[in-house]
């Protein structure tokens, strides 16, 4: 069975007249014909009673007519999600971010993509960088903002910007009058950081490594504000980056002296991967934005 017998019978169903049917559809009234014996043929029914120069749908026909009306409806929706797929002024664009980018960049950047794009939709991920990459290569996001780490081919990874890392005290610690401070001054402190698994922990485990000690750990979190608010709370100092994540009532944020304290985000892709024309536009974006 083809595609256009379904799409010939439709039209003669509607009809119920052959020759009138086959100048819709730009044939012949005998290639209509043939198309529709092949059809019942197939089927192992007729479709059509037929009466002189009269044809109308049979009971079988009226069935069946029901169910093609509803596969070509079907397939008719599939090709315009597809075409707006791959319309770089709708579409949607699948995009996995770190969760301290969910604060204020993200949803800046998608604001002022929208301004010149509104009818791109977004598909969001928080999460961390690991997990990024996986969906990343199993093709469940198009693109990621990540920090700065090894990438298996085919993802290749780009640089936006930098941020500087801050030791994070509470306002009341001894130490949260000092404008700057080594690591090793910090061996005897109590931490709070994130997960294992997360960019900054990594970061702030480099450090450590660096400075040669190893951190006596109270909590860990998933979140930036989360770890910021144990802080707060005198259960230990970290080492984060500024944002609006941050509560900054009730802590002091110390530049790290002995070491280049930052972390490095950029925008990761799988290479080779088709990306949809939304997806390639916000991707020229993000690029253009942090050039300029």
């Amino acid at each position: 069975m083809e595609w256009q017998q379904l799409e010939y019978f439709q039209m003669l169903a509607k009809i119920q007249h052959m020759t009138k049917a086959a100048e819709k559809l730009s044939i012949s009234q005998p290639a209509l014909s043939r198309s529709i014996a092949r059809l019942e043929d197939e089927l192992g029914v007729p479709l059509f009673e037929r009466q002189g120069r009269s044809i109308h749908l049979n009971r079988y026909g009226e069935l069946f007519e029901r169910r093609v009306e509803r596969i070509l409806n079907e397939y008719q929706m599939g090709l315009k999600e597809l075409h707006q797929l791959v319309d770089p002024n709708h579409g949607e664009v699948s995009l996995g971010f770190l969760h301290t980018l969910g604060t204020n960049i993200v949803p800046d950047l998608i604001r002022l993509f929208r301004k010149q794009h509104p009818d791109v939709h977004f598909s969001l991920q928080q999460n961390y960088t690991h997990l990024q990459l996986k969906h990343l290569l199993s093709g469940d996001l198009d693109l990621c903002l990540m920090a700065k780490m090894d990438v298996p081919k085919p993802i290749r990874w780009t640089e936006l910007w930098r941020d500087e890392l801050y030791v994070i005290v509470p306002s009341d610690h001894p130490l949260a009058k000092r404008n700057s401070i080594s690591m090793n001054e910090l061996k005897h402190e109590s931490f709070v950081l994130m997960k294992q698994g997360y960019a900054l922990r990594l970061q702030a485990d480099a450090l450590f490594e660096n400075a040669d000690f190893t951190p006596h750990i109270t909590f860990e979190g998933d979140e930036v504000s989360t770890v910021a608010g144990f802080v707060i709370a005198g259960l230990g100092v970290s080492i984060l980056p500024d944002g609006l994540e941050i509560n900054q009532k009730g802590i002091s944020k110390i530049h790290i002296t002995d070491t280049h304290a930052e972390r490095i985000i950029g925008m990761a892709w799988s290479e080779g991967r088709y990306l949809s024309p939304a997806a390639k536009a916000f991707k020229n974006f993000i690029f253009d934005y942090f050039d300029n």
